[in-house]
């Protein structure tokens, strides 16, 4: 069983969870919903967002998502947000893309923006810190220990802007 800061922090917390080891490259939410067997809207995936000012943020949307920057930029109180290419998420954050977690980056300054879609299941399956890594929550002790708030951040793939 891995065990890594990501691991090790639940655990200090006291936090139910199940860790699952999948393969080490980056596979995309169907592949590894596929993989655990369960729907593809229970795995949420990591984006970093870039803001004109200040520390990038986190958000946290369903696998079969993609992330509403106007709902963000609206959240957050911002004129316009973005998506860093993944070279820059990855030097942002010190995580490789597939391993980018919410948990792995407590205490960094990163504000945190979950879906909130999360709040209407029993648990979400999220990155734990490195590629390979997913852990099994409760999206309420993923809210708390990441201090994130909920919003409707995502749309589904196949909506656009109007």
């Amino acid at each position: 069983m891995t065990s890594n800061n990501v691991t090790r922090f639940l655990d200090s917390k006291k936090v139910k969870y199940s860790a699952f080891e999948l393969p080490p490259e980056k596979l995309g939410a169907e592949e590894t919903a596929l993989l655990l067997n369960i729907p593809v809207e229970q795995i949420f995936k990591t984006i970093v967002i870039v803001r004109q000012k200040g520390k990038p943020l986190l958000c946290l949307i369903p696998g079969n998502s993609e992330v509403d920057l106007k709902a963000v930029a609206h959240c957050i109180g911002e004129k316009k947000v973005s998506v860093p290419t993944q070279n820059e998420a990855e030097k942002l954050t010190g995580l490789q893309a597939g391993g980018i977690s919410p948990l792995a980056l407590i205490n960094k300054g990163f504000s945190v923006i979950i879906d909130s879609s999360a709040s209407h299941f029993e648990a979400v399956h999220i990155s734990g810190g490195q590629r390979g890594l997913i852990i099994r929550m409760r999206p309420n002790d993923l809210q708390i220990l990441s201090k994130a708030k909920y919003a409707s951040i995502a749309r589904k793939e196949s909506e656009t802007d109007v």
